[in-house]
Parts: C-alpha cells; structure tokens; sequence
C-alpha cells in the first residue's frame, strides 16, 4: 500500500500506524533518501538543488517497491515523476491523502524544515501554487482522503477500509 499527497497531509505517521496495525513493514521514501546519503532533505535540496533530490527519491522509490507487502509514504512530490507513477501503482493501491491548503499551512507552521516553503513569505499562495501543479498527479492515485479535521487514528481506519474493500 503507498501513501502519497502534499507535505503535512499525515503520510508518514498514518504509515507507520497503518504498517503496526497490519503488521507490515514501514518505508518512508524521505527517510531512504536520508538514510542512504547520511543528509537531510533541507541539506539536499539547499546544496544540490532539486532534481538531484528527485534522482535520489526515485532510487528510493525503486527501493520500497521491491520491498513485498510494505507499507510506503512518499515525499509531497513524489507523484510528479511518471516512472515513480507507475512504479508505485504497480507496487499496491496508492491512497492519496489531502487536507486544504489553510490546514497544511497550520501543520508545517514555520516551515522552515520545508525546503519548498523555507523561502515564502506567502506560505499560502506557494502551498495553493504546488497543489496546482501537482493536482493531475495527485489525481492519478486510486483512492483520495481528506484529512482536514480528522485525529490520525480516523485517517488510518478510513484507509485501512477503503484498502480492505479492494
């Protein structure tokens, strides 16, 4: 199962309850990335730029998908890459979760820690701009959830079942 969507929508958490739950292994493509180049996100994208993140995210896409039966949350912008795309929907159902732009722009806060927000005065318009560009690849995702004002534990079970009905 591949958990995907914009930044704060609940990915990583929902996955690791999800993958408890199931009793399933639990990948976070970020935390691949991280872990297999000992640097953070931030560090990436503020040294290297962003296409060198996104070639080091699909390697970790590669990675997670070979992993059988395991629960996967991907980076906000993991669905723009259309080899990651087809990679993931062949690897099990992906669930796109959401939230509207004003409860994204509470959940990260300051964003500081998100390199595609760091240097926005206007969080809103740049969280508003980058669900734009990516609403077609979000869309291609089976299943959608909006987590707007749901605890993680509603947001799990809703996936859970949607996955359990499939």
């Amino acid at each position: 199962m591949i958990l995907t969507g914009f930044m704060a929508t609940g990915k990583t958490e929902v996955g690791r309850r999800l993958a408890a739950l199931l009793d399933a292994p639990f990948l976070d493509t970020d935390a691949l990335v991280e872990s297999t180049t000992g640097r953070t996100i931030a560090d990436i994208f503020a040294r290297d730029g962003e296409p060198s993140f996104r070639a080091l995210e699909r390697e970790a896409v590669e990675r997670a998908c070979r992993v059988a039966d395991a629960v996967v949350a991907t980076g906000g912008g993991t669905l723009l890459d259309a080899d990651n795309r087809r990679r993931l929907a062949d690897a099990g159902p992906v669930v796109c979760l959401t939230a509207t732009p004003e409860e994204l722009v509470r959940r990260v806060g300051g964003g500081a820690d998100r390199p595609l927000l760091a240097d926005f005065s206007d969080r809103l318009g740049r969280v508003r701009a980058l669900l734009d560009e990516r609403a077609e690849a979000y869309a291609s995702a089976a299943y959608t959830i909006d987590t707007t004002g749901l605890r993680i534990d509603d947001v799990v079970e809703r996936v859970r079942s949607l996955v359990a009905g499939r």
